[in-house]
């Protein structure tokens, strides 16, 4: 039975890859555990969100894109794994200027049918981050899946992890993939 919940699956792009410009070390099992999740079909809805530079920019995402000219210039970084280009076929991507996936329309639409906003994806302490936080503003119950997260480092995932989990369980919830597809 699937359960009427959004899967966002944020900014799974090829420069988060361990050994690029901005690494996730952990993204391997993140992806792992993604394409486990998907394969499930549990989900209502699935959106992929791709992180795209600010054009025109203005204010400090201006200084970011002069800092990032060369990793925002590059096609082979900025493309989404292909691990998951499969998936891709069958739901959406969408782009996005900023770090919360909740200022994209299609996500902010689709939010208002679900039941609860599951989180996948990078960076924890930044994209991810900034999702769960405007989600849980505008009232949506979130469900953090550590073990689908990537961050910079294992530190930052924890420290991430345990913000998520100081909203719980009013706004979050806090588990692995294999618990929400245990879920009934």
């Amino acid at each position: 039975m699937k359960k009427n919940d959004l899967l966002l699956v944020i900014d799974m792009q090829n420069v988060y890859l361990p050994g690029e410009e901005w690494a996730c070390p952990s993204m391997p099992e993140a992806i792992r555990n993604i394409r486990a999740l998907l394969d499930a079909d549990v989900a209502e809805r699935v959106i992929f969100t791709r992180f795209v530079p600010p054009d025109p920019a203005v204010g400090t995402w201006k200084a970011y894109n002069e800092e990032n000219a060369a990793v925002n210039e590059s096609t082979y970084l900025n493309e989404m794994v292909s691990e998951l280009q499969p998936y891709m076929r069958r739901w959406p991507v969408c782009g996005k200027s900023v770090y919360s996936s909740c200022r994209i329309p299609e996500v902010a639409e689709a939010m208002k049918h679900a039941d609860r906003l599951v989180l996948a994806g990078v960076v924890a302490e930044c994209c991810v981050l900034a999702t769960m936080m405007e989600a849980i503003d505008c009232g949506y119950k979130t469900v953090f899946l550590t073990d689908c997260i990537s961050g910079q480092s294992e530190q930052n995932e924890m420290c991430i992890r345990r913000i998520a989990e100081s909203f719980a369980p009013v706004h979050t919830e806090v588990m692995d993939v294999r618990a929400y597809l245990e879920e009934e």
